[in-house]
């Protein structure tokens, strides 16, 4: 491992799913990356791991779909809405190189970016925390200060400062990045793992107060959640999570519940309380953000693991221009694609829907989401005369 250089032209504070995509990308461009993270590598953490089409084709474009197939990560090839006892099952057709979905946990996914972006140039240490950011005369972020394990001090100088350090940021909290937009619900969650159920594609379950989704993932498990409004979570489920978990699954999907009787989790429940999505300014002087730390939405609709992949690009192309103007681009266009997502995610997350609304909520969710996909596959339009590196090839051994 290369140790901690004095300066960098980026250092991105994060090495989960946003973060290390990030980085990865930016070393691809050719820039000197630091990418840093408090945690030891490949630790879990809560996730609903779907995928959606425009992640599949995130990781399909940078050339690591391969490898989360390697990794033993099943194909999905439908996706189920159960709406009471209404089936409406959608097949996973072909288009622009994705065949199938994919919900690696995140013990692979987190990983696997963080690897690439070491093979592509980037130097990455777990272990360090961010302990401060430090600006220039005129205010700028010109670096920042990290804290070893063992209390060792670094003050490492950066172009810019990127923090991808989830909905909690030190980073946004550190620059003062103002809220834009603040939702209004956030649904209280149990999970849990399930070994040897067949895989038939993510299946999402909806009555009047209660949604469980199932979501096949590796290691022969499928993630399997239960959502309610937060109120009642907080009220009856999270002082037990187990019972209440089981209670919440037998009253939207009585066939899962008979399919899990008698069974256990192959790991232990994992409960979140719920929290309103926010909207941050994702840029200033010298910073950005990226991932939950600049858009957190709530996970009722599994999109944020393809929001981070998405804002990823967006945010590595914006500092490999290296220009004010493009962050500001980088941020309209982010905020441009994700209004109607985190709108209607929050709407679907307070459960003041009956079916038929949630219906439409689920149409105008996938008019958004292919929206989306064109603007990613935009990005591979002929490069013009004067345009950054590609973003998209195979990683490289090292950079210049």
């Amino acid at each position: 491992m290369e140790p901690i250089r004095d300066r960098y032209d980026a250092v991105v504070v994060g090495a989960r799913c946003a973060g290390a995509a990030t980085a990865m990308l930016l070393a691809r461009s050719g820039l000197r990356v630091l990418l840093v993270d408090r945690d030891r590598r490949g630790a879990d953490t809560l996730s609903t791991l779907a995928l959606m089409r425009a992640g599949v084709l995130q990781l399909h474009r940078w050339g690591l779909l391969p490898a989360v197939q390697q990794r033993g990560v099943p194909a999905i090839r439908s996706t189920s809405f159960v709406y009471g006892d209404e089936v409406i099952t959608v097949p996973i057709k072909m288009r622009d190189g994705v065949d199938a979905l994919f919900a690696p946990r995140r013990t692979v996914l987190d990983p696997l970016l963080a690897d690439s972006a070491a093979e592509s140039g980037a130097d990455v240490h777990y272990g360090p925390r961010l302990k401060g950011l430090e600006r220039g005369g005129d205010g700028r972020v010109i670096g920042v200060v990290l804290e070893g394990r063992d209390g060792t001090l670094y003050n490492v100088q950066a172009g810019m400062v990127i923090g991808a350090d989830g909905l909690r940021s030190t980073v946004a909290g550190l620059a003062a990045a103002p809220v834009n937009h603040q939702g209004r619900h956030g649904a209280g969650v149990v999970y849990a793992f399930w070994r040897g159920l067949p895989n038939q594609g993510n299946r999402w379950h909806y009555r009047p107060g209660v949604s469980v989704g199932v979501i096949p993932t590796n290691g022969d498990d499928s993630c399997i959640f239960a959502a309610t409004p937060s109120e009642r979570f907080h009220r009856e489920i999270r002082t037990d999570m187990a019972a209440g978990y089981r209670r919440l699954i037998s009253e939207c999907t009585p066939s899962l519940a008979s399919e899990l009787e008698g069974a256990e989790p192959s790991e232990r429940y994992r409960g979140y309380p719920g929290h309103p999505g926010v909207i941050r300014q994702s840029h200033g002087p010298g910073w950005a953000l990226v991932g939950d730390a600049g858009y957190f939405k709530d996970p009722i609709t599994a999109h944020g693991i393809t929001d981070a992949l998405r804002d990823a690009e967006l945010l590595a192309r914006a500092v490999a221009k290296g220009s004010e103007s493009a962050l500001a681009e980088y941020q309209a266009t982010r905020d441009g694609l994700s209004q109607e997502l985190f709108q209607v995610t929050d709407e679907i997350a307070g459960f003041e829907w009956d079916l038929e609304r949630l219906k439409m909520l689920h149409r105008r969710l996938s008019v958004a989401m292919n929206l989306e996909v064109d603007a990613l596959v935009a990005l591979d339009g002929p490069p013009r005369p004067g345009d950054e590196r590609s973003l998209t090839n195979e990683p490289r051994s090292s950079v210049s």
